[in-house]
């Protein structure tokens, strides 16, 4: 596989935008093989730089890509602007869906999927461990309300017996009774009940656990929630930064004729 067919695969990916003019990219390899990393982005030269020799398969090559890919998407969304944390929520909810596609596609083969060995774990791990542990969670925010019931009887708080009486941190408690109360699915596993729990919407509460039973990763979904909240106008994004930056500049301008008022009295 080489440059030009990895740039090919991954324009497949993104059907939602453009990638000519200012929002093309270029696929380099390295011709070397690092310790570090697989690949890296660049976004000053939206290049994307695979260290080739890191791969003795093109599949795990074209996950690499993808990887990188995803950074530029999300770079181009952006307006330009980098961020102090390039691996978000945002950004793996990206990259998986993107995954996805591929692996639609037949660019990127899933091997938790295709292997009988990760087959046969996966199952035993989802049934043995994340739907008995949700299982047993549920059953546990069930006494949990009915020990909320007793407290109402007796006239003390709730909040006090978690705290003393359990020594159990609030938000747990609360979040098990929610998920007794929301009668949540326990085939998701404890963590991602607690996401669906949450939720006040009943039908965003509904979507929100098929979208983790149809298979989709916990930042798909936390994303798929914030989103809407979000606001996404890139113009508003950069007319913030732009205030940002301007509001430096002037603190650094009263800093230098501070400084300046000073040097005048040598």
């Amino acid at each position: 596989m080489n440059q030009d067919l990895v740039k090919e695969k991954l324009l497949l990916l993104e059907t939602e935008m453009s990638f000519e003019g200012e929002n093309d990219f270029k696929v380099t390899f390295s011709g070397k093989k690092s310790q570090i990393v697989n690949g890296l982005y660049k976004p000053d030269l939206k290049e994307i730089i695979i260290h080739n020799k890191n791969f003795s398969d093109d599949n795990s090559l074209i996950y690499t890509a993808i990887h990188e890919f995803a950074h530029h998407i999300s770079y181009i969304n952006s307006g330009g602007l980098r961020t102090s944390k390039s691996h978000s929520s945002a950004f793996w909810s990206l990259f998986h869906r993107l995954l996805i596609r591929a692996e639609d596609l037949g660019v990127y083969k899933n091997i938790f999927e295709s292997n009988l060995e990760f087959v046969k774990l996966t199952g035993e791990i989802k049934e043995k461990y994340l739907t008995k542990n949700g299982e047993l969670m549920k059953e546990f925010g069930k006494v949990l309300a009915s020990a909320m019931e007793l407290c109402l009887k007796y006239n003390v708080r709730f909040e006090d017996y978690v705290d003393r009486g359990l020594l159990l941190p609030r938000n747990t408690a609360k979040s098990l009774v929610n998920i007794y109360a929301m009668d949540v699915n326990p085939k998701i596993g404890y963590e991602n009940m607690k996401i669906v729990a949450s939720i006040k919407d009943d039908d965003k509460r509904l979507e929100s656990q098929n979208a983790f039973l149809e298979g989709q990763s916990p930042d798909m979904v936390k994303n798929s929630l914030s989103s809407e909240n979000k606001n996404d106008n890139v113009k508003d994004r950069l007319e913030k930064e732009r205030l940002r930056i301007e509001k430096t500049i002037e603190n650094l301008r009263k800093k230098l004729e501070e400084i300046d008022s000073k040097l005048e009295e040598f």
